[in-house]
């Protein structure tokens, strides 16, 4: 805080417990960032880790309410996943995450910030740049603008 810095928690899916973060549902992150200021300690809404959790809808409304919600990250989760687990997040709309809602819910929380996609995919990767940009705003203003 001295420094102007705030630490963002962003809870991982579950299957990173055992080698990445013990942090898997936003309820989680908001427990450990509530003895700290908002402006100290925020929390990630990743699409990829939390789009499973039963909870999620009132969990992003806390986080809201609390000030916390630093980022909002979207893309899908795709089976099947890849030997690098971490690496198997698909273009929006290709999977199972549910945009609509859950960007509603951000929205509704009061969340007004950038939104990132963030793709961890060694076959997106290695798509023309070109191509894989057309790709991220055409699912861009299909799935996700129109809740914002």
């Amino acid at each position: 805080a001295e420094h102007g810095v705030r630490l963002v928690l962003e809870p991982l899916h579950p299957m990173f417990a055992a080698d990445r973060a013990v942090v898997s549902t936003l309820g989680q992150a908001l427990d450990l960032a509530a003895p700290f200021d908002a402006d100290v300690v925020g929390v990630v809404v990743d699409t990829y880790h939390v789009w499973w959790d039963p909870d999620l809808q009132r969990q992003v409304a806390r986080a809201g309410a609390e000030g916390r919600i630093a980022s909002y990250q979207v893309c899908d989760w795709v089976l099947p996943l890849a030997a690098e687990p971490l690496n198997s997040r698909g273009h929006v709309g290709d999977g199972y995450v549910d945009f609509a809602t859950i960007t509603g819910w951000v929205r509704d929380a009061g969340y007004a910030g950038d939104v990132e996609v963030e793709i961890f995919n060694e076959s997106i990767w290695a798509d023309p740049a070109d191509r894989t940009l057309a790709t991220l705003a055409e699912r861009h203003v299909r799935h996700v603008l129109p809740h914002l």
